[in-house]
């Protein structure tokens, strides 16, 4: 075998890896989203334990993503990929059998820990194998099989919740686990560890840790003094996390990725304000759907399922776009889209038509698209190749607490306008008036993101300093 032909087969290997990996996570949270009516009945949950089924996951995703990005980077990203998708594996197997809905809250958090180890070293793989100019186009194939999961969740998650159960869900993503486990076991060689002999700061991690748990969950508790406490002892953490970060003999975070990389800053900034604007959506589009407009969770998941193929189907565009154009630029035109069709969700009401809803959701899709693979491609290519780890789990980080951020918004406001009680048909109201609160915060928060998508410049400068590093 010649070079060329290991290297080709290396990179099929490692897109087929990232590729499934990519797709478990998604699959499962959006397959919950629409069986959550089905838990609420079953667990005698409360509208704010919904809340935290899907918000658990994304807010502990947030708080790990980082430490284990650089633990892989000195251990091995394939030996973390491997153990986060046999804990995803293991912590579904389990969730089949709660008994009550704080049991199962407390294995989608243990469920986070594994998405966020999967969505890291996915991400800095692909970019330690594929060069520069082909890594757009790779980039497009990893989001469009989270959008693949998106959109497979809500149609199966829908037909097994309504035929099976919602334990059936659980199942099925178990199963996903194992063959996914077996593939990374037999099928990708090699490994990657390009920070091997570092220190892995540990007093950092536990800073970094406890400062993002303090402000994602302070921040869901809010207006309470409980949240106010949090959110002020987690910003103080923060703070000496970072202060940490410049004397650390090896820090968790080199900080000068963000003080002397422009593209890096601005990109992962854009990622945190996207993503806090839109991950929401689906969670309270299902309710809507539901609860409103009264389908059943079959039909609820094949309309859900209009924006996650779109975004599948487009992902690859965007990013081979990306590879030719200004990733920037692209990732721009992305986000006002996203901003146009929240803007139309904002006037849904008891009366809108399924068809607007569809029309809304294709234009999400559309942004989502446009926008992920192209800001991903923008980041991983302005950082050279010993940071790849760190910037894939610091873009991860940004996607996590941006979704926690998006959830707690959600949570908050179902909380102080449904209340604390289960969702019927007399509170349709109330979660009518939180979901428009909800959007119209969506809403502000893209055009601050279009913002900071267009300040980062250039992306074409930065991926040919990037190569000579």
């Amino acid at each position: 075998m010649t070079t060329t032909d290991y290297e080709n087969r290396l990179k099929r290997s490692t897109l087929l890896v990232a590729v499934i990996a990519n797709f478990l996570s998604p699959y499962l949270g959006s397959a919950v989203n629409v069986a959550l009516p089905s838990i609420q009945e079953d667990l005698s949950a409360t509208a704010v334990h919904l809340s935290w089924t899907a918000a658990a996951f994304v807010l502990v995703n947030a708080m790990v993503a980082l430490p284990l990005g650089k633990a892989a980077d000195i251990w091995g990203r394939k030996r973390f990929l491997a153990g986060g998708i046999a804990l995803l594996t293991v912590s579904s197997a389990a969730c089949c059998l709660v008994q009550s809905p704080n049991m199962l809250i407390a294995l989608r958090a243990l469920q986070g820990v594994a998405g966020g180890a999967i969505s890291v070293n996915g991400v800095a793989i692909v970019t330690s194998v594929f060069p520069p100019e082909e890594r757009g186009g790779a980039f497009g194939f990893v989001i469009a099989a989270v959008y693949t999961g998106l959109s497979a969740g809500p149609f199966v998650g829908g037909i097994l919740t309504g035929y099976f159960g919602w334990q059936s869900i659980f199942i099925s993503a178990s199963l996903l686990g194992a063959v996914a486990f077996l593939w990374i076991v037999v099928g990708l060689k090699g490994e990657w560890a390009d920070a091997a002999g570092q220190q892995l700061d540990f007093k950092g991690c536990i800073l970094y840790v406890c400062s993002l748990f303090g402000i994602t969950y302070g921040a869901s508790t809010l207006p309470g003094v409980l949240g106010i406490v949090l959110l002020a002892l987690g910003t103080a953490m923060l703070v000496l996390f970072g202060k940490r970060q410049y004397t650390a003999f090896s820090p968790l975070l080199d900080i000068r990725l963000f003080a002397a990389n422009r593209v890096f800053a601005f990109s992962n900034l854009a990622a945190l304000i996207h993503y806090s604007s839109v991950f929401s959506v689906t969670m309270l589009m299902s309710l809507y759907l539901q609860f409103v407009k009264g389908l059943q969770p079959q039909a609820a998941g094949v309309v859900l399922l209009v924006q996650p193929v779109i975004q599948a189907a487009f992902s690859p565009i965007a990013g081979r776009l990306s590879d030719k154009k200004d990733a920037g630029r692209v990732a721009s035109s992305g986000m006002a889209a996203t901003a146009v069709g929240i803007t139309m969700l904002l006037f849904t009401g008891t009366g809108t038509s399924t068809g607007y809803i569809i029309a809304a959701l294709f234009v999400l899709g559309l942004g989502y698209a446009l926008f992920s693979s192209p800001n991903t491609n923008a980041i991983m290519n302005s950082v050279s190749k010993r940071h790849y780890g760190v910037a894939s789990s610091v873009t991860t980080t940004m996607r996590a607490v941006g979704m926690s951020m998006s959830m707690a918004v959600a949570t908050v406001t179902i909380s102080y306008f449904v209340g604390k009680a289960a969702i019927d048909q007399s509170s349709i109201p109330s979660l009518l008036q939180a979901m428009r609160v909800c959007f119209a915060i969506s809403i502000a928060l893209c055009c601050a993101g279009i913002i900071a998508s267009l300040a980062r410049g250039s992306t074409r400068d930065s991926r040919r300093n990037s190569t000579r590093r």
